[in-house]
């Protein structure tokens, strides 16, 4: 278990900003259970959902900039586990771009390559491997989804969510494993160790034209779109 509790380049919980947001919040006086509850709902609902200039940012980076996606909003809560004695490990996979539409519009969304880099994060506790992705979409974003879309009483796609049951997904940690993207799932990469690796192995495709878009145009837009979701009234 000692290579699940390493810090990284990216898992870089010796960060002073990071250490002193656990000292905080008193994590290590917590049961490992109660700490791994607790780490999720703040990565979660704290740590907004919104896209983050690189997949390829560390834990530190992702807590300053306080919103991620799913393989930044990852990296921190990994580091944060990994910080508290918490052994865990990154699945990387792609999704159908279809998931993103949405928070995704117009020529971002055509532009966007149709597999989108996804990644879970797995913990150790009690001797199994719990798989945990529903704390990428923070609940005043997913809620106010469900308000929108009310009647809607099974599978959903779109605006960041890939669920069978849209009005009951399981996004709570209580020794289960969490969705919200895994049914636009196309392609598994495997389990690597850390982001790190999986990142280095793995990198989204696209071309240097439309990375240079969507770092300085693109994401701003699907940030404004999630923002607006998000208050709505």
């Amino acid at each position: 278990m000692n290579r699940y509790i390493q810090e990284t380049d990216m898992l870089d919980y010796s960060d002073i900003y990071i250490q002193r947001l656990i000292q905080d919040k008193d994590w290590l006086e917590l049961s490992d259970f109660d700490r791994i509850k607790a780490i999720y709902n703040y990565v979660r609902d704290e740590i907004l959902f919104g896209y983050n200039i690189d997949d390829s940012i560390p834990a530190s980076k992702v807590l300053s900039d306080g919103y991620g996606q799913c393989n930044t909003k990852g990296i921190l809560f990994m580091a944060l586990l990994r910080a508290c004695n918490i052994p865990c490990r990154v699945h990387g996979f792609t999704i159908d771009k279809k998931l993103q539409k949405g928070a995704m519009t117009g020529l971002v969304y055509r532009s966007a390559p149709k597999n989108v880099l996804h990644s879970w994060v797995e913990i150790f506790f009690e001797d199994i491997w719990y798989e945990l992705e529903a704390f990428i979409l923070d609940n005043s974003y997913f809620s106010k989804l469900q308000q929108a879309h009310i009647d809607c009483v099974g599978a959903f796609c779109g605006y960041g969510v890939a669920v069978k049951d849209f009005q009951h997904p399981v996004i709570d940690f209580d020794r289960n494993n969490t969705y919200i993207q895994s049914e636009g799932i196309n392609q598994d990469f495997g389990i690597y160790d850390c982001p790190d690796d999986f990142l280095k192995e793995h990198r989204q495709q696209m071309s240097v034209i439309k990375a240079f878009a969507y770092r300085n145009l693109g994401r701003h837009l699907m940030n404004r779109n999630v923002k607006k979701i998000r208050n709505s009234s």
